[in-house]
């Protein structure tokens, strides 16, 4: 029998096969998947949270048992919603972006931030979570001029100025922005991070097979199946309907960037994917799948793999064990790191 296999289609969306019917829209694709094992049921539920469908799944012996961490877990990704969420006025991260410091912060925007600086380092610099001005600026031009025109030069050096994630000072409990104006986006990592503590939530009751998929960020735990595990099938970000690559994926994490995502202007030639050194948006490749130990990790390596050449984007996973990528440019054509390869099912090789 086939593996359970998701299939990531036009923003990133996937369906997660099981043996139940999706109760998602139709852009989700599912193909045929594996029976669950009998001695487990097999649930899934599907609610919209951060801005997507996030459905998830658990297989379990007990069907309340698996219920009750489901609930759970959804309840846990309200409450990081309520933290990390910049465009609601009444969250940690708006009042920091508001003021410039914030003194007792919620330790899990901390921890976030952390890890967002570190794979700034990791990325050299190409992941930034200071580019809020930048964004900003991006968006504000969008909606004055449909067509997409870009900023002047002068209006980038400008922000760029306010653009340094090292300046922001970590300390224990406070979190300081040092440029007046400067402002954070945790959106490349925020989402990842909530999707990994669902599935910390559902391990800890005890739901150790289960996945998790919130708009294309996806976190799978064992398959129900320990000898087969879940399978994603990575879309063609231009020809809908095709996929270059399908990869297994068990106790890891999948993510996917895209300049399709969302677009800003008529013609996307600004898009919400930036550059924090020069200010444009980059458009070497169309998508970059990044698989990683957790979904914070695959979300942000993503988005800063995006940002750079091909060449340097292979050279930058390839320096990172246990991480592996996927780069499909608009016309088609794919570069995969060697840890992506290693992880591909037969029939996509």
């Amino acid at each position: 029998m086939s593996d359970a296999i998701l299939t990531r289609r036009a923003f990133l969306r996937l369906g997660a096969l099981t043996g139940l019917s999706l109760s998602l829209p139709p852009l989700l694709a599912p193909e045929p998947a594996q029976a669950a094992a009998p001695e487990r049921l097999r649930l899934e539920r599907t609610r919209f949270l951060m801005g997507t469908f996030v459905t998830m799944i658990a297989a379990h012996p007990s069907q309340a048992r698996a219920e009750d961490a489901m609930e759970a877990a959804f309840a846990e990704m309200d409450r990081l919603c309520a933290i990390f969420d910049r465009h609601r006025a009444d969250t940690p991260l708006s009042f920091l972006n508001r003021h410039g410091a914030l003194r007792d912060a919620p330790p899990e925007l901390s921890a976030v931030l952390a890890q967002a600086l570190r794979m700034r380092e990791a990325t050299s610099g190409a992941f930034d979570p200071s580019v809020l001005p930048l964004v900003a600026l991006l968006q504000s031009r969008a909606q004055r001029a449909p067509e997409g025109a870009a900023p002047s030069l002068a209006e980038i050096r400008e922000v760029l100025e306010l653009v340094d994630a090292g300046a922001v000072e970590l300390t224990s409990g406070s979190i300081r922005l040092g440029r007046q104006g400067m402002g954070l986006t945790l959106d490349g990592s925020a989402k990842g991070y909530i999707v990994d503590r669902a599935a910390q939530v559902l391990r800890e009751r005890g739901v150790e097979s289960h996945l998790i998929n919130a708009g294309g960020d996806i976190r799978a735990g064992l398959a129900p199946d320990a000898a087969r595990p879940w399978a994603v099938a990575v879309e063609d970000p231009q020809l809908l309907g095709r996929y270059p690559s399908r990869i297994l994926l068990r106790n890891g994490a999948v993510a996917t960037s895209g300049s399709y995502e969302a677009p800003l202007g008529k013609h996307g030639r600004l898009h919400h994917i930036v550059d924090p050194r020069s200010g444009g948006c980059p458009g070497h490749v169309a998508s970059v799948s990044v698989a990683a130990p957790s979904a914070l990790e695959a979300d942000a390596l993503a988005t800063g793999l995006f940002v750079l050449p091909p060449g340097q984007a292979l050279a930058c996973i390839d320096a990172l064990p246990g991480r592996a990528c996927l780069l499909v440019s608009s016309s088609g054509a794919q570069a995969r790191s060697q840890g992506w390869a290693d992880r591909e099912t037969p029939a996509a090789r």
